[in-house]
């Protein structure tokens, strides 16, 4: 196949863990061929580090105490060693570095999946042609006209075939890893969940933000993989991280218990309360062209298109 084309690249967001930027071998073992940079804040210790190991010209050091100014973490605590700060980012950079669209990663993916049903049951298979994969996504990014489209989580798959995630094709959401186009940019918001207070936000709001459900990306434990998010994590838990999404949208996300061996409290949201539901155009009504519109149309223009084909 091609080169991935020049005007898009993966931003990969890392904090302390110069050693363990493992998403970058990810990448290039799934045959991306495109740009890689690592967006790390100037209040890094390992920074140099990072510079050392993958090139001045690859690392890229934002300001934090200038993001902070732009972002809004919706609480009062003195800790700021969050991501938000390196989302809120990237799309400034992304412009500085001249791209036209870009894919912001976590440093800790191991492994990018497709999954298809296999003999009954949901079956994985690791992506060997990443290049071909994120033109897909960036092409769907732009021809629905998505504020952001993603890859899903393995989590996301819990009960395989009958958890019925994978047959959505389609989620609302979007995690981890965010196509984004520069000439739309967007804000995260909150200390912790800033990716879920994002798209339950903007989502209720109209904006299309979709995950696919053919392909996910896997990544190491949370809790499991010291530094960067994991601190505060281990401070407030998954109790405190839920309530900020209830906070921004308290008319559709609520928390709820979750797990089977290791019960936790987690965000619950619910989508026909979130976002607008597109109807299918079947459930369309039929305008009859003796009547006249309500806009004062003429007898017998009605058209398709007159009305909404959903809400």
């Amino acid at each position: 196949t091609a080169a991935m084309r020049n005007d898009f690249a993966v931003l990969i967001l890392s904090h302390g863990r110069a050693g363990r930027v493992y998403t970058i071998p990810t990448l290039r073992k799934g045959g991306y061929t495109g740009k890689i940079y690592i967006v790390v804040d100037n209040e890094d210790e390992q920074q140099d580090e990072y510079i050392a190991r993958y090139g001045k010209e690859n690392v890229i050091v934002f300001d934090k105490l200038e993001a902070m100014k732009h972002s809004d973490t919706m609480d009062n605590y003195e800790k700021h060693n969050i991501v938000l700060y390196a989302r809120n980012s990237c799309f400034e950079i992304a412009k500085r570095l001249g791209l036209s669209s870009f894919l912001e990663l976590d440093d800790d993916y191991t492994a990018f999946d497709f999954r298809f049903e296999k003999s009954g049951k949901l079956a994985a298979k690791h992506c060997t042609d990443l290049d071909r994969l994120f033109e897909a996504m960036l092409n769907f990014l732009y021809e629905s006209d998505s504020l952001v489209v993603a890859l899903s989580q393995g989590g996301d798959y819990i009960g395989g075939l009958n958890g019925k995630y994978f047959a959505k094709k389609l989620s609302r959401k979007a995690m981890n890893a965010f196509f984004c186009r520069v000439d739309r940019p967007f804000s995260f918001f909150g200390s912790i969940n800033e990716d879920v207070n994002m798209y339950v936000t903007l989502g209720s709001r109209g904006e299309k933000i979709f995950s696919v459900t053919d392909a996910s990306l896997i990544q190491k434990e949370t809790q499991a993989n010291a530094g960067g998010l994991t601190d505060i994590y281990l401070d407030v838990g998954t109790y405190v991280k839920s309530f900020y999404s209830v906070m921004t949208m308290p008319s559709c996300v609520t928390v709820a218990m979750m797990g089977e061996t290791h019960r936790r409290m987690h965000h619950n949201i619910s989508w026909v309360n979130c976002v607008p539901m597109i109807l299918n155009e079947k459930y369309r009504k039929a305008v009859s062209p003796e009547r006249v519109g309500d806009h004062g149309k003429k007898e017998g223009t009605a058209k398709k298109g007159d009305c909404q084909a959903g809400i």
